[in-house]
């Protein structure tokens, strides 16, 4: 029997959704989902393509009560600005959860990815961030920086915020970007450590295997979201600082101890509080997150196939007439 594959460039896709506070909920839903523990999630298929700087990720998730689930494919080829390309693509396939047939494929080239992963730090800042936040950091210069920035704005309005990127250019660049976007001060800084010490919001969204954030920078009130590390060796935060925490939390315990900052700290034996709570727990209350106003936070996010499954069944019903229809 004939049926219609909905085929969604990344063009419609943007007209379809953008980040605000609803792809914030939807990502945040798809967290209270992991809490429950019926989410199924295999562990992230990732290869590393060293020679082309490069890495490939394969995320999936069934959430019971969805109709669909996704399986996202997410390159990452990060000397591709350098000849005028965007660092990450790829694209989003939505089956049917009954049937398992094919319902859509979203040609996003990463938007749909760069949506969900703003729209986590947004629900990490929510939850863990202190309740007013007057200067917010990030380190960092390309689209996620931005991107973050953007989310974390709406959910904490900061009047602030300061750039740190190891090309100068790049990060007065991205200055103008955000100080145009958000409507606020926005200046590039020549020093990381400035930006932590000013800053109660700190988000870093490096590709770093080395730490770029130092724990001796630590302050109280402050929270940290680590998007970076997303694959094994990979490292944006000084170990030490996981312990230093009042709250060390995971959006994934599993995966971070494998490619988050938890898998360097539990490399060099910095790490004995057993396995860290995940965001999720916090959100439904069943774990502790923030305290007091002066707890240092640490959120680390490695990216989970549950925000894959939740923002692409959330586009597929806000579709309406756009995308080709294809006869299988």
């Amino acid at each position: 029997m004939a049926r219609d594959i909905r085929i969604v460039t990344e063009a419609e896709l943007r007209e379809v959704v953008e980040l605000d506070l609803t792809a914030i909920d939807v990502v945040e839903k798809a967290f209270e989902a992991l809490a429950s523990g019926k989410v199924v999630m295999p562990p992230i298929l990732s290869m590393e393509l060293a020679e082309a700087n490069g890495e490939v990720d394969v995320k999936t998730a069934y959430i019971p009560g969805f109709d669909g689930f996704a399986i996202k494919v997410s390159p990452g080829f990060f000397d591709n600005p350098r000849i005028g390309l965007p660092s990450l693509n790829g694209l989003m396939i939505l089956f049917s959860a009954r049937t398992g047939l094919v319902e859509a494929v979203f040609l996003d080239n990463g938007y749909l990815t760069d949506i969900r992963t703003a729209a986590a730090g947004a629900v990490a800042a929510r939850h863990l961030a202190p309740a007013v936040v007057d200067t917010a950091g990030v380190i960092g210069t390309g689209v996620q920086a931005r991107l973050q920035m953007q989310a974390a704005h709406l959910v904490r309005p900061f009047k602030r915020l300061l750039i740190w990127g190891r090309d100068c250019a790049r990060a007065a660049q991205c200055a103008d970007d955000l100080r145009i976007t958000l409507g606020i001060e926005v200046d590039a800084v020549s020093c990381p450590e400035r930006l932590v010490r000013e800053s109660q919001l700190v988000v870093t969204t490096t590709p770093a295997r080395e730490p770029v954030l130092d724990a001796d920078w630590l302050h109280p009130g402050l929270h940290i979201t680590a998007m970076g590390s997303d694959q094994a060796g990979k490292n944006e935060i000084d170990p030490r600082a996981l312990s230093m925490a009042q709250a060390y939390i995971c959006d994934s315990a599993r995966q971070c101890e494998v490619s988050g900052e938890l898998e360097a700290a539990l490399a060099a034996r910095l790490w004995d509080r057993g396995t860290p709570p995940e965001l999720g727990a916090v959100i439904t209350g069943a774990a502790k997150g923030r305290q007091s106003e002066d707890d240092i936070t640490i959120c680390d996010l490695t990216g989970t196939g549950a925000q894959d499954t939740a923002i692409a069944s959330h586009v597929f019903t806000r579709l309406g007439n756009a995308g080709t229809r294809v006869e299988s």
